[in-house]
């Protein structure tokens, strides 16, 4: 019996030695509030991602960190959510990763045209050494890179013409990311390319000051550019990694144990963000034609023309990147096309 009783008391004060210590960690989790910012219209992929880290935030902190989400560029567009990261008045955004190419050029890598062939060979790369090495190099800029979502392959419409070959792109207005490798990109192919914040882009097709724009098929219909656009051509011309992105004047108030509880739940949204935007992707598309926009699928030897017409601008900008980094990724993509 004292056997028993010493046994039983022994493990009462084990498990009040565990309570004790769970109680201890919980603690290291403090009460904060903090804004995430991004151009992504409601409904997107982006903001549904959003709302899932934002959920994922409070059941790990058990409700004691809080994510403030704005979305729809309501605290502007993704260049100005550069700045306002490394000024610390946002502390969080998802934003199109090769915009960062304007703190670091070796961020022109995930940009380059008609690079990846499948979502899957895109994964490879951003979630392995190379989308890490790339979000290393910009926390000397004011940034903490967390993971990498996605808006998926970009696509073309306008308001003029049906774009079934590369050379009806000739003339068009075209707007494009505030990036320097779209700007070639369009100029290249014959267009005038105008670069805008995504939160204009609406007004700007609707009172004619471009004639198109691009963007995936999903952030198209969230935005409901198809009010202001006929024609859709699926081009697939470039893959969209979005950044997840911290302010490092934030990241640097939190301790251990909170900066761990974000990253783990940056990651764990990322997974769902990225289920989303390719199950929406096709039926965008649909959508997109039920509600009256002319879609045009590009044949392959058109798109060979496309990426013959653009290779000058793929080997410029190649050039700005770390070779080895280059290799990587090429390698990265060699492998997950093999095991297809």
């Amino acid at each position: 019996m004292r056997k028993t009783l010493t046994a039983m008391v022994a493990g009462a004060l084990s498990v009040g030695a565990l309570l004790v210590a769970n109680v201890g960690h919980a603690a290291e989790i403090g009460t904060h509030s903090f804004k995430m910012a991004s151009a992504g219209a409601d409904g997107s992929p982006l903001v549904l991602g959003m709302g899932k880290f934002a959920e994922i935030v409070a059941a790990k902190s058990g409700g004691k960190m809080k994510v403030q989400l704005h979305p729809n560029g309501a605290l502007g567009g993704d260049v100005q959510m550069i700045s306002a990261l490394q000024g610390g008045i946002v502390e969080m955004t998802v934003l199109n990763a090769g915009l960062l190419s304007s703190l670091d050029p070796n961020f022109v890598l995930v940009d380059l045209p008609f690079q990846f062939d499948t979502p899957k060979e895109a994964d490879a790369v951003m979630d392995g050494p190379v989308g890490r090495a790339l979000l290393d190099r910009v926390q000397p800029k004011g940034l903490v890179g967390l993971a990498y979502w996605e808006l998926g392959f970009r696509q073309l419409t306008n308001s003029r013409r049906a774009v079934t070959t590369v050379d009806d792109i000739a003339g068009l207005k075209i707007r494009v990311v505030q990036s320097p490798i779209y700007i070639e990109l369009f100029k290249a192919l014959g267009a005038n390319a105008v670069p805008l914040p995504f939160p204009e882009v609406y007004t700007a097709l609707e009172t004619k000051t471009v004639d198109g724009q691009e963007n995936p098929a999903p952030s198209i219909l969230s935005a409901k550019l198809n009010e202001v656009q006929k024609y859709l051509t699926l081009s697939n011309h470039m893959y969209n990694p979005q950044a997840v992105l911290v302010s490092a004047k934030f990241w640097a108030k939190l301790n251990a144990d909170e900066r761990k509880l974000i990253e783990e739940a940056a990651q764990e949204a990322r997974d769902y963000e990225r289920a989303v935007s390719r199950e929406q992707a096709g039926k965008a598309v649909e959508e997109l034609k039920a509600r009256g926009m002319t879609v045009t699928t590009l044949a392959p030897a058109e798109i060979e023309k496309f990426r013959a017409k653009i290779q000058p601008v793929i080997d410029s900008f190649s050039q700005k990147v770390d070779p080895a980094l280059m290799a990587q990724a090429k390698a990265e993509i060699a492998k997950a096309r093999a095991a297809r």
